[in-house]
């Protein structure tokens, strides 16, 4: 996936919300089903996934020493989210990436946790290609099969996905797709490639109680 840099505000969290996160969730739920294949690295994944996130925002704050230029192009970055950690691609240097990773996590235990949705993250673009699918096809078995009104329920169809897709996807980040990182421990960052041959860092993590 990549990043732009957009206007980020978080939201003031004084109040009391029963779904908001709290630090041992994801800890609670391992030990009551501790026997489900794969539920851990599921949990870790979408910590991690979070945690991604976080460190592109944070990137994205930074500013060359002395000067309010921004350190990032953040459309140069690019993050894979995996179960161990993730890669991080881009003109990053290591130090920055370092910083950026202990104060995001550093500001989600802050309760910072909109760090944890970001509006360019592929969950969106997921998001959109299925709700322009389904309404695709629920306007097609609808409407009359005349070219003409196909056609206008196909660019209906388009028009409301485009419209839902953007709210629907920060929904789906929020509660499935990314949990707040309250059990990650980063034990590495070190330069690597990917599967496919791709340079990048890659931020290594642990999990801890």
């Amino acid at each position: 996936m990549s990043y732009s840099a957009l206007p980020f505000n978080t939201e003031t969290l004084g109040n009391f919300d029963p779904t908001a996160p709290h630090p041992t969730q994801d800890a609670d739920l391992l030990a009551q089903l501790h026997f489900v294949p794969g539920l851990k690295e599921l949990l870790m994944l979408r910590q991690v996934h979070a945690l991604e996130h976080g460190t592109v925002w944070m990137l994205g704050e930074m500013a060359n020493p002395g000067t309010s230029q921004r350190l990032l192009d953040n459309e140069s970055l690019g993050g894979l989210s995996t179960d161990r950690g993730f890669y991080l691609y881009g003109p990053v240097h290591k130090i920055n990436l370092v910083r950026a990773v202990r104060l995001a996590l550093e500001r989600f235990k802050q309760g910072e946790w909109d760090l944890a949705v970001h509006p360019r993250c592929g969950t969106n673009m997921s998001v959109a290609m299925v709700l322009t699918t389904g309404l695709a096809l629920g306007t097609s078995w609808l409407l009359p099969r005349g070219p003409l009104t196909q056609l206008a329920g196909l660019g209906l169809a388009a028009t409301m996905a485009s419209q839902l897709s953007p709210d629907l996807g920060t929904l789906v980040q929020r509660y499935l797709t990314t949990a707040i990182p309250f059990n990650l421990e980063i034990t590495d960052i070190y330069p690597t490639t990917d599967l496919w041959g791709r340079s990048a860092y890659f931020v290594e993590v642990d999990w801890r109680e």
